[in-house]
C-alpha cells in the first residue's frame, strides 16, 4: 500500500533538511536527491513501525495547507531559495522487504536421507526454505 506524506525541503548552505509536518520528523542530505532518499527512508521506516506495532498513522495534510515559511520559522531557520514542500511517498512493505529485514538463523529437522540427497544435489537450503515460505504465505 503506498504511503504519501507532505514534506518540506529546507535549503541550507550544507544541503537539505526534511521535515514531516504530520509527524514531527525531520532527515538531511547533502544534495536534492539525497534529501529524497533520506526521506524516502523515514518515512518508510516510521509507516512499516506503525503498521508492526498496530499503532495508527496520522493523516496526511493536503499539500495546499503546508505552510514552508511557517515551519522554517518554527525550527528558527530560514529557508533557501531553493527550499520546497513536495510529496513523498513509499510502499513501506515494499520497502522494508529490501531495506529492513535482515535475516536471522533458524535451526530446524529434516530426515538425514532428505539431508544427505540435498547435499548431493548441492541444494541451497536457506533459498529453498524463503521461497516454500514465501509461497505458503502468498507474499512475494
Amino acid at each position: 500500500m503506498l504511503s504519501v506524506y507532505p514534506a518540506c525541503f529546507l535549503e541550507e548552505a550544507n544541503g537539505y533538511s526534511v521535515i514531516f509536518p504530520d509527524f514531527g520528523c525531520a532527515t538531511c542530505g547533502e544534495t536534492q536527491d539525497e534529501a529524497m532518499a533520506m526521506a524516502i527512508d523515514l518515512l518508510a521506516g516510521l509507516v512499516w513501525s506503525a503498521q508492526r506495532d498496530g499503532d495508527s498513522l496520522p493523516a496526511p495534510s493536503q499539500l495546499t495547507s503546508v505552510s514552508l515559511d511557517a515551519v522554517a520559522a518554527e525550527l528558527e531557520v530560514e529557508a533557501g531559495q531553493n527550499s520546497f514542500v513536495t510529496l513523498v511517498s513509499v510502499d513501506a512493505s515494499e520497502y522494508a522487504r529490501t531495506h529492513f529485514c535482515k535475516s536471522v538463523k533458524k535451526t530446524l529437522s529434516i530426515p538425514s536421507w532428505l539431508n544427505q540427497l540435498a547435499e548431493e544435489k548441492g541444494v541451497n537450503f536457506s533459498r529453498v526454505l524463503q521461497n516454500a515460505l514465501k509461497q505458503e504465505l502468498g507474499v512475494q
